[in-house]
């Protein structure tokens, strides 16, 4: 049979969680799937790298635009554009008027089923919803045939914001490849310094990560034997550096940029650290839980919900960074703690968050949204 011919519509196409969950799908549905990937912002399309080089895929130029005025013109163009497909999958509000181009024009033109995926907000949005995207939301996502949400916190969003039920499937990681030892040199400019405790996050470089404050509670630790290796990319990039300079840290701060394959160097961190302002159900720190790693992060989202039990004590306000830099101390000063933490960890992440479980929930999605509920089944 030929194969399901899928157009992603993406805020962004850089390298973070819903991006690694897109490409991870796109990978295990191999040659049952070709696809086509829209950005609304056309530079950012750094997890290209990770999709494998069997998989047939396309970034079309000629597309009509993602973002702009929701005049009804524009719409029938996008709208018009969704129609040489058998299945549209939008993710977050950068590609939302994907949804609107459906919601108004699918009753004059035979459209394809689509899927909205919302995995969490920006800066603007990190604090309060904006009550206009509500509305648009709300007008929008009954042309979805479904709103798929990775976190318990965004399935009450969709329910008391947007009048929409959604289905909550959590992400996931192959768990048995980040029990293997990481490899040597696979972090470009990092090279492991004996006695040394290496803190380490994997976030896109924008504002609502927060960096900046992981900086500053790493520069105020009280054993100065620490580096700090920030994977990622992004706008906040320069930012991140000159506070690192500015409080003495710029000569242990590793920033080696976006790398793929994560279960092949994020076991060198000896503690992971997530500083948002705002998540939802951060892929990287379900990596990091199976490569076994203690974690001291802020509490947003679903995340104390998702590490172990013993790890919860080390879960922090965002506003607390004096409690954040505790925390840290606390794993840098104590070998077996740290241990301890990151086995608890990752016997949760085995039993809760194995890619397997993901893969085939939206195997099964997709599937039944365009009548073959087989269609991705050998892949699941």
């Amino acid at each position: 049979m030929a194969p399901v011919r899928i157009l992603h519509c993406h805020s962004t196409f850089s390298l973070g969680g819903k991006e690694a969950r897109a490409v991870r799908l796109m990978n295990a549905f191999g040659d049952a799937a070709e696809h086509s990937i829209l950005s609304a912002m056309p530079d950012r399309l750094g997890a290209r790298d990770a999709i494998s080089p069997d998989i047939r895929v396309s970034f079309p130029t000629g597309a009509p635009p993602l973002t702009g005025p929701p005049t009804p013109r524009r719409l029938w163009r996008l709208a018009s554009y969704l129609r040489g497909f058998d299945l549209v999958l939008s993710y977050n509000w950068g590609a939302f008027d994907a949804v609107m181009a459906r919601r108004l024009f699918a009753g004059l033109v035979r459209l394809p089923p689509l899927i909205h995926h919302e995995d969490g907000f920006n800066e603007d949005e990190a604090v309060r919803l904006d009550p206009r995207r509500n509305r648009y939301r709300r007008f929008g996502l009954p042309a979805a045939r479904a709103l798929v949400v990775p976190s318990k916190r965004l399935e009450t969003v969709a329910r008391s914001h947007w009048s929409r039920a959604a289905l909550r499937i959590p992400n996931g990681v192959p768990v048995a490849r980040f029990a293997r030892p990481p490899e040597a040199g696979a972090i470009p400019g990092f090279e492991r310094r004996p006695g040394e405790i290496v803190i380490g996050t994997v976030a896109g470089l924008r504002a609502v990560k927060n960096l900046p404050r992981l900086v500053r509670a790493v520069a105020a630790m009280r054993s100065k034997d620490v580096r700090l290796v920030i994977v990622g990319e992004g706008p906040e990039s320069d930012r991140i550096a000159a506070e690192a300079g500015a409080h003495g840290l710029g000569a242990r701060l590793v920033m080696p940029g976006f790398l793929t394959d994560p279960a092949r160097w994020i076991a060198h961190f000896d503690i992971f650290a997530l500083s948002s302002d705002s998540e939802q159900f951060p892929i990287s720190l379900v990596e990091a839980m199976a490569a076994g790693l203690p974690v001291v992060a802020t509490a947003v989202g679903d995340v104390i919900e998702m590490v172990s039990a013993d790890n919860r004590p080390l879960i922090v306000e965002p506003a607390d960074e004096a409690g954040f830099t505790a925390a840290l101390d606390s794993l840098a000063e104590q070998t077996a703690l740290r241990h301890a933490i990151g086995a608890a960890n990752r016997a949760t992440a085995r039993t809760e968050y194995d890619e397997a479980k993901m893969i085939a929930a939206y195997a099964r999605l997709y599937g039944e949204a365009i009548g073959r509920p087989d269609a991705f089944a050998p892949c699941a």
